[in-house]
């Protein structure tokens, strides 16, 4: 009996190992194109333990990542923060090897690109540049191949704060749920801008009517969601540490809400960063630097407006980006600044988060993307 009991406690143990196919993708301000760029770890959703996979040099600040629809490619941006030096590269990921790729690069049609984002149908990537205010819109290949951008968008406008606005800053690029728009938040400029999106159409992007929604001088709009409802949607604004939330329709947005991100303690040296909402609809997380690196945790009500219920600690200096996985129940914060990867796990009920497993130390890490296999 004993034998048995044993057995079936290492089976249990053989399978629950090999079943753990969920994935945390990192990107980093590497610096160096000789030092690791992308790291690519396994995620125990038992015990909230990282264990390695993979590593990739010879990409430079890969500082965003984005997965393809389904899941076998990685889209990285290159910050290369010298003019027309951006790029965006195309890898392919093969769980069962355990191997990433590179497929390609092209130019990102700007300087310092900071954001991608794929469609639906895993044939159109889109690239936000940040310093010099621009969007790119690439096809993409059967094979993950990233082909030369079809459109380029450059904007100039600025606005109030002469250090941070004196021109136009792409920092996001959203598809909305119905992926027919796509919204573009300027922090340089205060405006979230909007274009429909034609999938049909060898230049999908038109830019829309109308053609943005002004923000509060000033606020810097960083990042930007939809509610898995797909009325409302939220932006994070990076100047103010302020969320503004929005009812949604057909590429509208009706501003409802505008609230801190950051606690209720007074400083002025606050910034926020990310912003994500759980799988089941019911909270919202913001990320939140300076003097406090923390994540801000509000509860959703029915009308789409939110209410602060708890902040947690990143335990680490500027938490830039971070992710939760499709279950909910993790959620993983990168800190730039520290070079540090914490795992959260999330209380469903509540909304509160609980650090697990060990902090994984990567110098400059910017960016995490998780994806179940």
């Amino acid at each position: 009996m004993k034998k048995i009991s044993s057995f079936l406690i290492l089976l249990f143990s053989f399978i629950n190992l090999f079943a753990q196919n969920t994935y945390v993708f990192l990107g980093s301000f590497n610096r160096d194109k000789n030092t690791d760029g992308i790291y690519v770890y396994q995620l125990n959703t038992d015990t909230g333990k990282l264990i390695k996979v993979i590593t990739v040099k010879n990409i430079l600040n890969p500082s965003f990542l984005t997965l393809s629809p389904d899941g076998n490619y990685v889209y990285a941006c290159t910050e290369s923060k010298t003019l027309n030096g951006g790029k965006v590269s195309s890898f392919k990921f093969d769980p069962a090897n355990k191997k990433l790729t590179f497929i390609n690069s092209q130019k990102s049609g700007g300087e310092n690109p900071v954001y991608l984002t794929a469609h639906k149908n895993g044939k159109w990537l889109i690239n936000a540049n940040y310093s010099e205010g621009s969007i790119s819109v690439y096809p993409i290949s059967e094979n993950g191949t990233i082909e030369p951008f079809v459109q380029n968008f450059h904007f100039e406008e600025g606005s109030i704060d002469p250090h941070r606005q004196e021109r136009s800053h792409i920092h996001a690029a959203v598809f909305s749920p119905k992926f027919d728009y796509v919204f573009f938040p300027d922090l340089g400029a205060d405006k979230i801008r909007v274009y429909s999106f034609d999938n049909e159409k060898t230049q999908p992007l038109e830019i829309a009517e109308p053609p943005f929604m002004a923000t509060t001088l000033g606020s810097g709009p960083r990042h930007f969601t939809f509610h898995p409802n797909e009325k409302f949607a939220y932006c994070i604004e990076e100047l103010t540490a302020t969320i503004e939330a929005y009812h949604y329709e057909s590429g509208m947005l009706r501003k409802i809400q505008k609230i801190n991100s950051h606690s209720d303690r007074h400083t002025d040296n606050f910034e926020s960063s990310d912003i994500h909402i759980s799988p089941d609809g019911k909270f919202l997380y913001a990320s939140n630097r300076g003097s406090e690196n923390i994540i801000s945790i509000f509860e959703i009500q029915k009308e789409g407006t939110l209410k602060k219920v708890g902040v947690q600690s990143t335990l680490g200096k500027h938490p830039r980006v971070f992710g939760m996985d499709e279950s909910g129940n993790f959620l993983i914060a990168t800190n730039s600044v520290s070079g540090d990867v914490v795992v959260f796990k999330r209380n469903a009920q509540n909304g509160l988060l609980k650090r697990v497993g060990k902090k994984l130390k990567i110098y400059g890490v910017s960016c995490v993307k998780i994806r179940k296999y």
